[in-house]
């Protein structure tokens, strides 16, 4: 495996002398990028005391720090990074399953698209990106949905690191979890309650943290990165005329769009023990948005290309950190796209202000007005 001190090590040799004063990710909510630029060049891995964390910004780098185990995942930052619900998850998706999640992405695409088609200006972010992952998670989850606005509110305000943790989330999915032990379907609910370990059938509370980390997943993190995919191809219209022609090469476009522009651009880790300069118990941000536009990595990082050969996202992690919605979230953007460009031949950006993102942890457009004919 890549030891994170020798990459440091290695890569800092060369640095050009530094401008007087660390500088603070603080400093820089609404426009992050010049301040990548400089912790890149001249200060790879440096502690920002304002935000109480080292500050490790180079791809490669990066990448090392997500794949060491030495830093384990901060208590509330992400999905839970258990190698044992990943497996669960690879099970679990697979056959009728995995069928069965593709089905529920196509149509709740499909409705969502149809309803914007109906007037002539939209706001692809409030009425399709924050409601097309919930949505398809209940669906394929067999989920009543009637319930799909509760659910999604749960999913916004967050469930908890085991992904179960909000006690009315318990409440609402035992009895359907009990339902389908006595009576099992194809929904991926009841794949998950007749999964089975060496101990034997997945318990509720096991069920529940993995439904829990589905749901929190689609709630926000897809949700974010499906807005900014989209906010990338409507502004390169040229680039979304070839997709539309070749849809095969979606996933390339979604792989490019997590490169340049991240739902998340800062990921904590905390070291168990000490990461050369690091001390153990100090907190690591890998920061995901510095790393993927570090040129030393790729040509023209600044520019979004559908098309790059080798986009290399780290969104969702590295090594044993590797998130389980990953699928969930390629689904989404394949078939968000899809739906979409059949269902508005004529989409494009509508004229006007653009809202800027004022989040440095969590980016993406908050509103994305379009034209639909």
């Amino acid at each position: 495996m890549l030891c994170l001190t020798d990459v440091l090590v290695t890569r800092t040799a060369g640095t050009p002398a530094r401008p007087p004063g660390p500088p603070s990710l603080r400093t820089a909510v609404r426009d992050p990028y010049p301040l990548y630029r400089t912790l890149r060049t001249h200060y790879p891995l440096v502690y920002d005391e304002p935000f109480g964390a080292w500050l490790v910004s180079r791809y490669d780098d990066v990448r090392a720090a997500l794949a060491d185990p030495r830093l384990v995942r901060v208590p509330g930052d992400g999905p839970p990074a258990a190698p044992e619900a990943d497996r669960l998850f690879d099970r679990a998706l697979r056959g009728p399953a995995l069928a069965a999640l593709t089905a529920a992405v196509e149509r709740g695409a499909h409705v969502l698209a149809r309803r914007l088609a109906a007037g002539e200006e939209a706001d692809l972010v409030g009425e399709f990106c924050d409601w097309l992952p919930t949505a398809t998670v209940v669906a394929a989850l067999g989920l009543p949905y009637e319930e799909t606005a509760r659910v999604h509110r749960w999913c916004r305000t967050g469930l908890g690191d085991s992904g179960g943790g909000r006690p009315e989330l318990g409440a609402f999915l035992r009895p359907l979890m009990a339902r389908r032990r006595a009576h099992p379907g194809g929904d991926l609910l009841s794949v998950l309650c007749a999964a089975r370990t060496d101990e034997g059938p997945l318990p509720d509370r096991t069920v529940m943290g993995l439904v829990g980390t589905l749901l929190g997943a689609a709630g926000e993190t897809t949700a974010r990165g499906l807005a900014s995919f989209l906010a990338n191809l409507l502004d390169h219209p040229g680039q979304l005329e070839v997709l539309r022609a070749r849809p095969e090469l979606t996933a390339g476009a979604w792989a490019e769009s997590l490169r340049r522009d991240p739902p998340l651009h800062v990921v904590l880790r905390r070291a168990v023990e000490p990461v050369g300069a690091i001390p153990a118990g100090a907190t690591v941000a890998c920061l995901l948005g510095a790393a993927g536009r570090d040129p030393e990595r790729f040509t023209d990082p600044d520019r979004y290309d559908a098309f790059r050969p080798d986009p290399a996202p780290l969104t969702h992690g590295t090594g044993r950190h590797t998130c389980s919605d990953a699928l969930l979230a390629r689904l989404t953007a394949e078939h968000g796209l899809r739906a979409l460009l059949a269902a508005l031949p004529g989409l494009h950006r509508a004229e006007g202000a653009r809202t800027a993102a004022e989040d440095l942890v969590r980016r993406s457009p908050k509103i994305l007005r379009v034209r639909t004919r």
